[in-house]
């Protein structure tokens, strides 16, 4: 959550940035790559993914730097920007989908992951949270778009629900909503973990 020091000193920068110091996007990029890209991952569930369209983010950001409104919140305009890319992401992938390394192969019967070598083995313990945590990630992405967001921004990254409203351009109750929703979701298809 970002607090009135911070929001001063990020309008403080992008007053800089538009003004000419190229300096002052770098600040901003200090303060917000890291919950940019986390946010990314999880709504893409790709680091790859996530890391491109954190640095396409942030080249928005000084492509459309004289856009921005300077009685407004910079992070809720940044985290504005990352959720279209990864909505227009998304869309793209949805159209043009990959290979899974699960499938297996028509001559071996044998998947390209089996055919990988193995990286080591993992305590048991270490094997249960990773797949509870793919349960997890899993159950999210199978959400609509709109809970997922709401997910994503109110419980990942920890924004308030008008927060996550201003950067879904919603209201309040429709993340409010949303949250309901997908909460009652997660909770009937990862009972399993609960």
């Amino acid at each position: 959550m970002e607090t009135t020091d911070a929001a001063d000193l990020d309008r403080a920068d992008m007053r800089r940035l538009v003004a000419g110091s190229d300096a002052a996007l770098n600040n901003l990029m200090e303060r917000y790559n890291t919950p940019v890209f986390h946010f990314l991952f999880r709504m893409l569930g790709n680091e790859d993914d996530a890391n491109d369209l954190a640095q396409e983010t942030f080249v928005r950001v000084y492509q459309h730097r004289v856009r921005f409104r300077s009685d407004a919140k910079f992070s809720t305009w940044l985290f504005a920007i990352a959720t279209n890319l990864a909505r227009n992401h998304h869309r793209w992938r949805s159209r043009h989908p990959t290979v899974s390394l699960d499938v297996p192969d028509d001559n071996t019967g044998q998947s390209l992951g089996d055919r990988l070598p193995a990286t080591g083995s993992s305590p048991e313990n270490s094997l249960l949270a990773e797949e509870r945590s793919a349960a997890v990630r899993a159950a999210v992405a199978s959400l609509p778009e709109d809970m997922r967001e709401a997910i994503v921004l109110c419980e990942w990254e920890e924004l308030a629900m008008a927060d996550a409203a201003k950067i879904l351009n919603t209201t309040s109750k429709a993340i409010e909503n949303h949250l309901y929703r997908a909460r009652k979701i997660l909770r009937d298809k990862l009972k399993k973990w609960l």
